[in-house]
């Protein structure tokens, strides 16, 4: 079992790039969360504690499984981080406008979950 401090660290390095291979900016994924922006700052510098239910937020919006982000599944990071990376390239090509109508279209999805 990982100490308090090395699990926050290994929870604030996964979020950062979980975020980033899904090609979104701390902005977007705080709109989509709900959260400010800078709360997505200071959570993926480890200087803000997550909370399960937070943890089950960023999961879904990154599409990654829970445990991974609490360091627990390490085998299913190259999985991850593939299909990250192929809806990141999907994203960069995409226009501004694009983007925002499918991040409009995704978080009707969820309500609608």
């Amino acid at each position: 079992m990982k100490n308090k401090e090395s699990l926050k660290k290994t929870i604030a390095e996964r979020l950062k790039l979980a975020r980033e291979l899904s090609g979104l900016s701390q902005l977007h994924a705080a709109k989509m969360l709900q959260m400010s922006r800078p709360t997505i700052s200071e959570v993926e510098a480890g200087r803000r504690n997550v909370s399960g239910a937070e943890i089950v937020q960023f999961s879904d919006l990154y599409d990654v499984d829970a445990k991974w982000i609490l360091g627990e599944n390490d085998e299913e990071q190259s999985y991850v981080e593939s299909k990250m990376n192929l809806a990141a390239r999907k994203l960069s090509k995409m226009s501004d406008e694009d983007v925002n109508k499918l991040f409009k279209l995704l978080s009707a999805m969820k309500k609608s979950r």
